[in-house]
This record gives structure tokens, sequence and C-alpha cells, in this order.
């Protein structure tokens, strides 16, 4: 009787164990960038519209401008919209990137890895990613690491 209890436990243990194995890996595998093209940086400019602190991704979605601050057109016609994926709302608050200080309309420049299956969206690049806040207007030579407040590699 003491063998079958033994035996048992040692069944249910490694049940366990395996339904850990299975329940972890789905988190772990959330973290993979092989959704994005890590061989292509594209840095872009824009105007904040949207910014969505989550727990997992911090995500800001802005529309494109020009040099001069006017609105870029994408395909359709309407103002070209972008986003881009950086790390974790609190830990890119500990390095200034709040809701409270990137207000809608903020001018920002971003370089990302774009997704691979072209849609208007990327994360912050892993090797020498950088975003730029500069104000609410783009200032005269563009929105740089040397004309705005740079947060070199958020999230990463």
């Amino acid at each position: 009787m003491k063998t079958t209890s033994i035996k048992a436990w040692a069944t249910a243990a490694f049940a366990g164990a395996v339904a850990s194995a299975f329940i972890a890996a789905p988190a772990r595998s959330h973290h993979s960038f092989a959704m994005y093209d890590q061989q292509t940086t594209r840095t872009l400019t824009g105007k904040l519209t949207r910014f969505i602190p989550g727990a997992n991704h911090a995500q800001l979605y802005f529309e494109l401008v020009g040099p001069d601050g006017e609105a870029l057109e994408g395909e359709s016609g309407q103002p070209a919209v972008w986003g881009v994926e950086m790390g974790p709302a609190a830990q890119i608050a500990r390095q200034g990137v709040t809701v409270k200080s990137f207000p809608i309309g903020t001018v920002l420049t971003v370089t990302l890895n774009p997704l691979r299956d072209g849609r208007p969206f990327g994360a912050l690049a892993r090797q020498g990613g950088v975003l730029v806040k500069c104000g609410d207007t783009v200032p005269e030579g563009g929105c740089t690491e040397e004309t705005g407040e740079s947060f070199l590699g958020v999230g990463n």
C-alpha cells in the first residue's frame, strides 16, 4: 500500500511539472521578436495620437509628419499612422516615458524594427533604438537627438 501512494504522489508531481511547463511556455514565447524584421531599421517622425501603457508592452501611435510639421498622407489619402511597441509601462516610466510626459500631440522621432508583413508598426529597435521627444512642433532641423530629449533603448 505504501508503494502505491509513493507511485501516485510521484505521478501527480510529474504531471504537475509537465503542466507547469506548458503553462509557462506561452509567457516566454510572448516576448519573441520574430514578427519584426530585425535586419531593417526605420527612423520615423510624427505627432503622438495615442499612448497605450501596458503591463507587457507600452505602445505609441503617431501620425507621420514632414520636416515642416505637416501630416504625411498614406496610400489611402488619410494621414499615415504608425505604431511602436516598447517595454512595459512601469519600466519605461522609470526612464521618463509616461502618459503625462508624452501628451497627445507631442512630436517624436523613433527608430524601430518594422513588422515583417509590411503593416505600419514596429518594435523599438533592439540595436540602436532611440525615442526622441521634441515638444509640440517640429524643431528647425527636424526632431533629432540634437534638437530634442533622447530616451535611448527605452524598454529594451
